[in-house]
């Protein structure tokens, strides 16, 4: 992605050391943290400075090579194994970070005893992951294209850009690849409470490339469907269950309800790693309940009754029926086949 007119990942390993754009800072400040250990990433994840279901999957992938490089010879398959558990508890609800972790895990764990190997076995997988991520991230946004036309009025949710999948992006890579055909388009960014990744971090990477664009409120884009101002809604998604249902940031399931009662086109863009092929249905789908004074606080600012609790699911469950496609590196699929056509 472009930044200040350079050429940047969102997170990537340098020289034993991973670093990542913090993603907390955006858009005021651009600000490149670095990353020694496995348990400094996986707070990292936690607290969110790394944030996209593709994005924070390469991150652990990174983690577990760290722990790889550190972990001392006479208990490295048991250092191994608590660098596992701890990223994978870092968050629960995007599979691709379940992905990033057995990928590298299982890749070093081949070549015990040989430790020098398979350190550099960890390496190699984490890197190989992320610059798969990537790829496909670019495929996403080549095979998108084709569904928006000159004109169209896009809204899309959250941020599915390249800070959410290390470049690129997924719903982001698909509006980047129209506008670099030439096409006139314009993006409706929901705000995305309670943290604002839409109007933070979607309005900055829109802004970088030129794309024509607008920060509305989550509440107002039913407003822009009775004005019959939408014509396409793409969003990114955390999982991907076999019949279709995915998970995806907190207000999308409201989205495809509303795009659905007015007849405009919900897809959805994924790479293959955020597919879940062993969870069948959205029910199976453990959602992630975040601290609630992210809706009650704004920084250090109370903006809420103090003495009332709030309710913070990070994710909700979007329904195959809902969903009119999903956009993926090997093609544009109905929600209940995808799962079958990414494996084949």
């Amino acid at each position: 992605m472009q930044i200040n007119n350079q050429e940047y990942r969102s997170v990537w390993f340098e020289h034993g050391i991973v670093k990542l754009i913090d993603q907390n800072c955006l858009p005021h400040n651009f600000i490149i943290r670095e990353f020694a250990t496995y348990l400094e990433l996986a707070t990292a994840i936690r607290d969110m400075a790394v944030r996209g279901a593709p994005a924070i999957g390469v991150a652990a992938a990174f983690g577990m090579a760290l722990a790889a490089l550190s972990a001392p010879a006479e208990k490295f398959r048991d250092y191994l194994r608590s660098a596992k558990d701890e990223l994978l508890a870092s968050r629960p609800t995007a599979v691709d970070l379940s992905i990033g972790v057995y990928t590298v895990y299982e890749s070093t764990i081949k070549f015990i005893p040989d430790l020098a190997h398979a350190r550099n076995v960890a390496v190699l997988a984490a890197n190989e992951f992320a610059n798969r991520c990537v790829a496909e991230c670019l495929d996403i946004g080549n095979n998108g294209a084709e569904l928006i036309e000159d004109g169209f009025r896009i809204l899309t949710h959250c941020n599915a850009g390249a800070l959410a999948t290390v470049d690129h992006g997924t719903a982001l890579s698909v509006i980047r690849a129209a506008h670099k055909q030439g096409k006139n388009i314009f993006v409706y960014i929901d705000e995305t409470r309670p943290r604002l990744q839409g109007s933070r971090l979607t309005a900055f990477e829109l802004e970088q490339e030129g794309i024509p664009h607008a920060i509305i409120t989550d509440a107002a884009a039913g407003f822009y469907f009775w004005k019959k101002e939408i014509d396409l809604v793409i969003t990114g998604a955390d999982r991907i269950c076999l019949n279709g249902d995915i998970a995806n940031k907190i207000g999308t399931y409201e989205k495809a309800i509303t795009a659905h009662a007015h007849k405009v086109p919900f897809y959805v863009a994924a790479p293959i790693s955020t597919f879940d092929f062993s969870c069948m249905k959205g029910d199976d789908i453990p959602i992630e309940i975040r601290d609630e004074n992210e809706i009650k606080c704004f920084g250090d600012q109370c903006v809420a009754n103090p003495g009332s609790s709030a309710l913070n699911p990070a994710f909700d469950i979007t329904p195959a029926k809902y969903i009119t496609g999903i956009i993926t590196p090997t093609g544009i699929f109905t929600p209940q086949e995808s799962a079958q056509k990414v494996q084949s």
